[in-house]
């Protein structure tokens, strides 16, 4: 189960959203393909880069349209695109909520019915991106649950195609009327639009509740950057979240040393590459970060040999590591899961002996005894200097070999784990 927070202090925007989601490590494509199947590929742009705001970093996201004249689609209009695409029926299911949410606040704002409601804005290209693109990116990340802060409205006023308008914009409090939702106090933020009506008409359809964030393990932050310059940064993050569990870790006290934690599993079957490109390709992986990488042989279809590659790393870097298998593996897909995995606290000491350094790896067990292993690489460097075998290295180290921080008790110290021990 993975949860998703949007942090909204400066308030919620569609291209902020976008973009938060694009740092999370969405992959574009997720966004281009439904666009297609609306028609609309080669009718945008976006231009997305690494900023700055006050100082601290994340995505900003700017579309472009390339039609020649923009369309204010009607939301009749929209509709019937929007059920004769060939879009997933999940992911047109959700566009269609948050378009009609949009589209009653609109009618209910100037007095229309809904149908003949003219988007202007809303219904503009850049806006279509957003609610597509919002939509596409939180289906593939595959959420279990989605909350939201409670976001800033704004104050002052603003110029729209319907003229000058107060803030909070008059679509974004009906919105709010509709849905019950609260606004932040926004007394404290310069004269600005802080949440626009595409902002939080895609919260109010996606997100479960509003308010703190609930409990969990960062996995996974992503950071979108609004255009305005506030005293403050202008952000919205998205996490994604690992559930803490209640109550506690079954198996009794002894399990109080187990350590829980995700991790991402990507796998790609190869039957087209040599056992240096494999081995090559595994190379590149652990050092994009993977924590492990290994091969199992499999017969594949028509009966041929071929490996399974497997890549376990941190969720974070998903993005970055399948841009490896792409360049240096030749499948053409790769499987992604996430995984719960308990381990034990771990530590590297490195122990002063009459022949030398030795390193080793120190691990806490469920029943409060430490378990060790010598770093085989110290080992044989030791072996060769001093002309001895393995095993007689291994006796002459022992005595050295003691728990971390041991104090003269003899009894582990876990304070000097990484991480906390109950």
């Amino acid at each position: 189960m993975t949860l998703l927070h949007i942090d909204a202090p400066t308030g919620l925007a569609g291209n902020m959203l976008l973009a938060a989601l694009l740092d999370l490590g969405v992959p574009e494509s997720a966004i281009h393909a439904p666009m297609a199947a609306l028609g609309l590929a080669g009718r945008y742009r976006l231009e997305l880069e690494e900023r700055r705001s006050s100082g601290l970093r994340g995505l900003h996201l700017e579309v472009h349209s390339l039609e020649q004249e923009p369309h204010h689609r009607p939301w009749g209009q929209l509709r019937e695109l929007l059920g004769s695409a060939p879009l997933d029926p999940p992911l047109a299911q959700r566009v269609r909520e948050v378009f009609q949410l949009l589209a009653e606040a609109e009618a209910r704002v100037h007095g229309h019915p809904p149908e003949a409601v003219h988007f202007h804005e809303v219904g503009a290209l850049d806006s279509l991106v957003d609610v597509v693109g919002v939509c596409a990116a939180l289906l593939h990340l595959g959420v279990s649950q989605v909350s939201c802060g409670v976001p800033p409205a704004g104050h002052g006023d603003v110029h729209t195609a319907h003229g000058l308008l107060p803030l909070p914009a008059p679509a974004v409090l009906e919105i709010a009327r509709r849905r019950g939702l609260a606004l932040a106090d926004c007394s404290r933020f310069p004269a600005a639009e802080l949440t626009t009506p595409t902002g939080l008409a895609l919260m109010a359809c996606w997100a479960d509740r509003f308010g703190v964030a609930p409990g969990g393990v960062p996995e996974a932050i992503g950071v979108g950057l609004g255009s305005r310059s506030l005293d403050r940064p202008n952000l919205l993050r998205a996490l994604l979240l690992h559930p803490v569990a209640e109550g506690p870790v079954p198996g009794g006290p002894a399990a109080a040393n187990e350590r829980e934690e995700t991790l991402l599993l990507q796998e790609a079957q190869i039957d087209d590459a040599t056992a240096e490109d494999l081995a090559f390709l595994a190379e590149a992986l652990r050092h994009g970060g993977a924590l492990e990488v290994f091969t199992t042989a499999i017969t594949m279809k028509k009966g041929r040999q071929g490996s399974l590659v497997s890549a376990l790393a941190p969720p974070g870097l998903a993005a970055d590591l399948r841009r490896i298998w792409w360049r240096h593996g030749t499948t053409l897909g790769v499987r992604e899961q996430r995984l719960r995995r308990w381990r034990l606290p771990r530590q590297i000491e490195t122990h002063a002996t009459p022949l030398g350094p030795v390193r080793s790896k120190w691990a806490l067990g469920p029943d409060g005894d430490w378990r060790a292993k010598a770093e085989h690489g110290d080992l044989a460097h030791l072996a060769h200097l001093h002309g001895l075998s393995l095993r007689e290295v291994r006796r002459q180290i022992e005595p050295f070999m003691h728990p971390p921080s041991a104090p003269p008790t003899g009894l582990p110290n876990p304070e000097s784990l990484e991480g906390d021990v109950p």
